[in-house]
Order: C-alpha cells, then sequence, then structure tokens
C-alpha cells in the first residue's frame, strides 16, 4: 500500500451516471490484485475531507494504467466526475483483500449488480488466463444500470443479463439467473466450481443462499461506508462467524459462510 499522486489518462462518461477513469500508475498496474480497492482524494480542500475508497476494475500493466469504474452518488463522485486527462489524481492503495482464485476450478461464475459488476471484470480477466469457464451475471434495475457486458464478452465470458423491468434481457433479478444457471449444468452433468460476487447487500444475501444450497464455494465482495480505509476507524464493520471484522482491511472479500446476515 502507498499513498501516489497519479496522473489521468481519461475520464469518461459510460452511462447516465457511471464514468470510467484510467490513470497512470506503474506500482498500481504491477501490484493490484482483483476485488482490492483505490482510497481517492476527491478534492484538493477540506469538503469533502473523507476520500472515497472505489474497486479496481481493471489494470494495463504494459501501459501502466489502472482503471476505476464509479457511479455518481454525492458531492465526491459528483467532483471526480469533473476531472480531466492530464490533472493529477491521488490515491491511496491497493487495499483490501483480493478474490482467491483456484486453478482447479473449471467452472466459475461472477454475479454482478449495479455499480458491482466492475471489480469483477478484473477478476474475469485473470480467470481468463487460468483457462477456467466464465459465466457472468449482470443486473439491475433497468437497461441504464447494465454496464461493461461488452467488455466481460471480449474476455470470451458468457453473458447473461437480467433487469426489474424487464428494458433489457431476462425480467427479475441477477440471483433468479444463477438458479437457472445451476439447473441448467445440472442437466448437462456440471457444476460451478466457485462463484463470485458483488453487489447490493440483499443481492449478495440471495446469492449466498442459492450457491449455499448447491453446495458452491461463494465469495462476496462487500459494500460499505468507509472512513479511513484502513481498519482504523471501525465504521465498515460487518458481522462474521468469528465476530465483527472490517470491511476494508478483512475484506471488501469475504468467504460467504463467513457472513452472518442479520
Amino acid at each position: 500500500m502507498k499513498q501516489l499522486d497519479t496522473v489521468i489518462v481519461s475520464n469518461l462518461q459510460i452511462s447516465q451516471t457511471i464514468f470510467s477513469l484510467t490513470a497512470k500508475s506503474e506500482y498500481i498496474a504491477k501490484s493490484a490484485v482483483p476485488g482490492q480497492f483505490l482510497n481517492i482524494l476527491v478534492s484538493n480542500n477540506l469538503d469533502p475531507l473523507l476520500r472515497r475508497p472505489i474497486s479496481i476494475s481493471n489494470v494495463n500493466q504494459k501501459e501502466k494504467t489502472f482503471t476505476i469504474v464509479y457511479d455518481v452518488r454525492g458531492k465526491g463522485t459528483f467532483l471526480l466526475a469533473k476531472k480531466r486527462a492530464g490533472e493529477s489524481l491521488s490515491v491511496i492503495g491497493p487495499l483490501g483483500q483480493s478474490f482467491p482464485v483456484n486453478k482447479k476450478d473449471r467452472i466459475s461464475v461472477l454475479v454482478g449488480g449495479g455499480i458491482g459488476s466492475p471489480p469483477l471484470l478484473f477478476l474475469a480477466n485473470k480467470l481468463k488466463f487460468a483457462k477456467q469457464e466464465t459465466f457472468v451475471l449482470i443486473g439491475g434495475k433497468s437497461r441504464k444500470n447494465i454496464i461493461l457486458a461488452e467488455e466481460f464478452e471480449k474476455l470470451g465470458s458468457k453473458i447473461f443479463i437480467s433487469t426489474e423491468d424487464g428494458s433489457i434481457g431476462s425480467k427479475g433479478f441477477v440471483s433468479h439467473l444463477l438458479q437457472t444457471l445451476i439447473l441448467d449444468l445440472k442437466s448437462l452433468g456440471q457444476k460451478i466450481d466457485t462463484a463470485y460476487a458483488c453487489g447490493p447487500t440483499p443481492m449478495l444475501e440471495a446469492v449466498s443462499e442459492i450457491a449455499k444450497e448447491s453446495n458452491i464455494k461463494t465469495y462476496l465482495s462487500l459494500e460499505a461506508f468507509m472512513g479511513c480505509a484502513i481498519g482504523a476507524c471501525k465504521g465498515c464493520a460487518v458481522h462474521t462467524t468469528s465476530g465483527y471484522k472490517m470491511v476494508c482491511s478483512d475484506g471488501p472479500v469475504f468467504n460467504a459462510k463467513d457472513i452472518v446476515w442479520s
């Protein structure tokens, strides 16, 4: 982990409220692994005071760059969206624990809800090199919430989409896609080895329960409001079977069986 002044290469709007920012940093490009995040300074003054934690969605070691994808939800991300190529961006990272990858796995499924898809793109890239068959399930409220599908397809992943309003893909929750995929693979005599998920808490809980019923080992990237992002302020505690853990330092990736759902 380091505090670095990086240089923005691009900051592009890819959806109604979603932006993709790429910046130069040889250190992050070489050291970051899927599931980790950066704590980003969005303002040069004291408003807002706290940095913003944002997952790393990909790295390019050849070009020495990293990419984050973020949703403009409040003042911090609004200020981040105003930044332009050539400007400096102060980041701390890479932070947090990564998604574990078992090289013996043959089939993996990645489940992304809304802005939960970006860190899974970084993971899909790693699974491609591990030569795993990868299914990607992307869900959102409507068409405008579905992002990065083309990027997943370029990696050779098999994509399935669902929206709550049915504006694209299947109508319903992304967890329903997981149930269908499990049954379809079972009819072919196949089984998912590992499931990975990132998104809203209700979605993660549903994915966890579905995967548990089919005895699929599952790893979740949890979302939480963070203060320090290094485990000191205790502001992002999550209840686990071994007590309270910090999402920023003990996570954000946890084994689903360790989470105590309230």
